[in-house]
C-alpha cells in the first residue's frame, strides 16, 4: 500500500511538471524591451514597430510573425544594402540566438505595419502580438512615438518596389 502511494504521488508530480513546461513557451523566455511604433502623418499607409528582443533561454529561437489590429497586414522586414541603395525586404523569421539581444530598429530588422486602418499619433498605444517558432505569443501594448530620421551620409534611399503586398 505504501509503494502504491509513492508511485501515485510520483505520477502526479510528473504530470504537474509536464503541465508547467507545456503551459510556457518561447514567449515566456523572450523579453521585449522598449517597444514602440513610429507615428505617421495623415495618409501614410505604412508604419513600423521597433524594440529590443532578448532570448533568455538556453536554446536558439525565432520570431516568425506578428499581428496587430491597426493594420491590414503585419510582416517581419529588414533592410539590405544593395549596391549602395538601402532596400527593404520581407523576411520569414528573425533569429533570436540563445542568451542574446536582437535589436529591431530603423534601418534594420523591424515589424512592418502595412495598410494602416488609422493614423498613428504620438502618445497613443497600439496592440502588437509577437509569434514565436513554437507558436507561443507575446501580446503587448506598444506606445506610438514620433521619430526623427537620421540622415545617412549621402542620403538614404529606400526601394520598396520588390515588396509584394
Amino acid at each position: 500500500m505504501k509503494i502504491h502511494s509513492i508511485v501515485l504521488a510520483s505520477a502526479f508530480g510528473l504530470l504537474a511538471f509536464c503541465g508547467s513546461v507545456m503551459a510556457g513557451g518561447i514567449a515566456d523566455s523572450v523579453e521585449a524591451g522598449d517597444p514602440y511604433a513610429r507615428a505617421v502623418p495623415p495618409g501614410q499607409p505604412n508604419s513600423a514597430s521597433f524594440m529590443a528582443l532578448t532570448n533568455k533561454s538556453s536554446m536558439d529561437h525565432a520570431l516568425v510573425a506578428a499581428e496587430s489590429s491597426v493594420s491590414k497586414v503585419v510582416e517581419l522586414h529588414t533592410h539590405i544594402n544593395d549596391n549602395g541603395m538601402m532596400r527593404m525586404r520581407r523576411v520569414e523569421k528573425i533569429d533570436l540566438p540563445a542568451g542574446k539581444m536582437v535589436m529591431l530598429k530603423p534601418g534594420g530588422h523591424h515589424v512592418m505595419l502595412i495598410g494602416l486602418k488609422k493614423q498613428l499619433m504620438p502618445g497613443e498605444s497600439i496592440d502588437l502580438t509577437l509569434i514565436f517558432d513554437d507558436g507561443s505569443k507575446k501580446a503587448m501594448s506598444v506606445p506610438v512615438r514620433k521619430l526623427q530620421m537620421k540622415m545617412m551620409k549621402g542620403g538614404m534611399k529606400h526601394d520598396m518596389k520588390m515588396m509584394n503586398h
